[in-house]
């Protein structure tokens, strides 16, 4: 598979300006997270494995973007005289040691980001067996991708888009791409039922939907940025290191909107004032079989665990 596009200086020089920007939005978005958890919270009330994801998150993107900075300054100023074929051939190159290194950062962070929808989606459904197929799929964006990075770093071919090498790293995008929507999908689908169970029993207006709707945001965004990198990385277009590159910050952006959403709704007054309805109305009889115990299990694993 050949290469075909603009040229190779030129994707990567597009790739570190737009990765740029989106990180700088992400860092904006980490701030705010830490603010959502830290806001009105003791310090033992604070969810500290969140915040560990969420500081992960940015370590790992910050990794990325500077090993990226780093091999443009290699490509364009140190090597550019001296590497056979000119800075093109350089960042073709799959077995430079920056090619490798920001490739494993970013197979980190999509092994991260997929366990947290993963360990969501077990949060809120309580049952193991929900979760087996995205585990296996997940396993998979683990074998693949890690495959993936040791093949460039053993490279023969100078070339992503070599035969041996390609057939991993499609299998490594459609597979995240399928975890991300299976978990997302049966995560969303979960709140949905609960929120429609209790529907009938509450006075007030739900405010779950928001979070509904920011979680299908969230997987719709993440799909479509792994789903362009799939049909240009097919189409052995250079287009894919771009896609690539930029999918590092909304990783962690697509992880910090869902947390702030939810945030935002767990300091308005409607949020607790459901709960308590709805026991209200099970304690009277008027609905035995939509008790406070289930609602509460399901709400309070979507904030924790998100």
């Amino acid at each position: 598979m050949a290469s075909g596009g603009m040229p190779m200086d030129a994707v990567v020089t597009m790739s570190v300006l737009l990765e740029g920007v989106l990180y700088g939005f992400s860092v904006l978005m980490f701030i705010g997270t830490i603010w959502a958890l830290t806001y009105n919270c003791r310090v033992q009330d604070i969810n500290r494995p969140v915040a560990v994801v969420a500081v992960l998150l940015l370590i790992l993107s910050t990794a990325h973007i500077v090993v990226n900075i780093i091999r443009i300054e290699d490509g364009l100023v140190k090597y550019r005289d001296t590497y056979p074929g000119g800075p093109s051939a350089f960042f073709a190159d799959v077995s430079q040691d920056t090619f490798v290194v920001k490739h494993v950062f970013y197979v980190m962070q999509t092994l991260l980001a997929d366990g947290v929808v993963i360990y969501r989606c077990h949060a809120v459904w309580r049952s193991i067996l929900v979760i087996i197929l995205p585990c296996v799929l997940w396993c998979s964006v683990a074998v693949t991708g890690v495959y993936a990075v040791y093949s460039c770093s053993q490279a023969s071919s100078s070339s992503i888009f070599a035969k041996a090498l390609a057939r991993w790293v499609m299998v490594f995008l459609a597979s995240t791409i399928a975890t991300n929507l299976l978990s997302s999908g049966l995560l969303a689908y979960r709140i949905w039922t609960v929120e429609r169970a209790v529907s009938t029993v509450r006075a007030s207006k739900s405010n779950v939907m928001p979070i509904i709707r920011v979680l299908v945001d969230a997987a719709v965004l993440y799909t479509v940025v792994l789903f362009i990198a799939l049909v240009c990385f097919v189409c052995s277009s250079n287009g894919e290191i771009v896609v690539v590159d930029m999918a590092m910050p909304i990783m962690s952006i697509a992880f910090y909107m869902v947390l702030i959403r939810i945030a935002i709704n767990r300091n308005t007054p409607s949020y607790f004032s459901t709960t308590r309805e709805i026991s209200s109305k099970a304690d009277q009889g008027h609905s035995r079989q939509y008790e406070m115990k289930p609602l509460q299990v399901h709400v309070c694993a979507l904030t924790t665990a998100t």
